[in-house]
């Protein structure tokens, strides 16, 4: 039976909420994110994009593009009330929602539609209800799988509708660049331009084994969705897929320690927001921006899940996702987020955090020591910490 997927796209979620609730910024170029020496762009309004302005952008370079730009800082509770109204619109036409992010879900209507132009129609009024209920605008693709749906979601921002019909899929994504296909980025896709493969069609053509070779386990499954094979599911969830705490270390920090605080300060807000709503999780991620605006992320998976701040049980673990900066590097917005959220329960794990530097005067916050668990991941973090110190046919539009 083919099925009848909607992907649903919040179109400049944070900036558009800011607009919505300010008067004064609807139609000006609008980016959330702080507006400290530090700062990195989370969210641009459209206004704000036809100058270049563009997510995880540090801010002085947002504001050298666009000279008019108004900053404003993150609200993420607020955003997060905002989302469960969208949820709640939502809920009244499926139960089957895989929420991806707070402004960002999968729909399968398979059951309460009869063809794909009618889930496009159901699709509207989904848009059209979280219009009239929120004031924001969001942005849909539709079509018989996953995959296909998140492209088409995309290619119309904002207020968009493209639907794609089952017989259509394979003329759809044919022509598309290299860039749409899911897990490719700058580097992937130069890759990729190097071997001659410059389009979806080109990949689908591809050997598997070859991009296998060439990518890894990534590879074989690039070329299945390319042909229109995606056999994924919708993940029925009532939270998204992450928890994140986000801070702008305002200044920059040229020795490590305060961040290992701030680490500690954010992994402590992530834990008591999963533990109020019943969730723990296994993979525990780490983010870093540098000073120079160069990016690291480390992350790893526990043994069993997490909901816990404290790190005294598992300071192995922890210990496995950070790693010592050489020099002394100068971070200017950190983040800890767990994901792989499910149902908590009374044996979940406690949330491996940077031990605060004030109990280890003679080693850095992140220093690793030989501990249970002491992975390539360290190794990884190490050396990355040192380098960042430097350093279509059957498609139908609407909009």
């Amino acid at each position: 039976m083919d099925r009848r997927i909607i992907h649903l796209d919040m179109d400049a979620f944070y900036a558009s909420v800011e607009q919505r609730d300010r008067p004064e910024l609807r139609g000006r170029p609008v980016a959330v994110g702080g507006s400290s020496r530090r700062a990195v762009v989370a969210a641009a309004s459209y206004e704000a994009r036809t100058f270049g302005v563009r997510s995880a952008m540090p801010m002085f370079r947002a504001r050298h593009l666009c000279p008019e730009l108004v900053v404003v800082d993150l609200r993420m509770e607020h955003y997060r009330a905002v989302s469960q109204q969208i949820r709640a619109i939502l809920e009244a036409h499926t139960e089957l929602i895989e929420p991806l992010a707070l402004d960002e879900f999968y729909l399968d209507v398979s059951a309460t539609t009869a063809s794909i132009a009618e889930a496009g129609a159901l699709a509207r009024r989904m848009k059209d209800e979280i219009r009239s209920g929120t004031g924001l605008t969001a942005s849909a693709g539709v079509a018989p799988s996953k995959f296909v749906a998140k492209i088409a979601s995309d290619l119309r921002k904002p207020d968009g509708l493209v639907i794609v019909e089952p017989d259509a899929v394979v003329a759809f994504l044919a022509p598309l660049p290299v860039s749409r296909m899911w897990g490719v980025g700058q580097v992937t896709e130069r890759r990729l331009k190097e071997i001659g493969i410059h389009t979806l069609a080109d990949i689908a053509a591809t050997d598997p084994a070859r991009l296998g070779d060439l990518l890894g386990k990534h590879g074989p499954r690039m070329v299945e969705f390319a042909r229109g094979d995606d056999p994924r599911q919708v993940q029925v969830s009532r939270q998204p897929k992450s928890g994140e705490q986000r801070d702008d270390l305002r200044g920059g920090h040229v020795r490590p320690e305060p961040a290992g605080r701030a680490h500690h300060a954010a992994g402590a807000a992530v834990a008591e927001r999963l533990q109020r709503r019943g969730l723990v999780g296994r993979t525990v991620v780490l983010k870093l921006t540098y000073r120079n605006f160069q990016h690291v992320t480390r992350r790893t998976t526990l043994t069993s899940p997490t909901g816990d701040a404290d790190g005294h049980r598992h300071r192995g673990a922890g210990r496995s996702w950070t790693g010592a900066p050489r020099r002394r590097a100068s971070c200017a917005w950190s983040g800890v987020g767990v994901s792989g959220l499910e149902a908590g329960g009374g044996s979940a794990s406690q949330l491996p955090l940077p031990p605060d530097c004030r109990r280890r005067p003679r080693r850095h916050a992140w220093a690793p020591r030989r501990g249970p668990i002491r992975s390539a991941l360290s190794r990884s973090a190490t050396r990355s910490s040192a380098r960042a110190a430097h350093g279509p046919a059957g498609t139908t539009t609407t909009a």
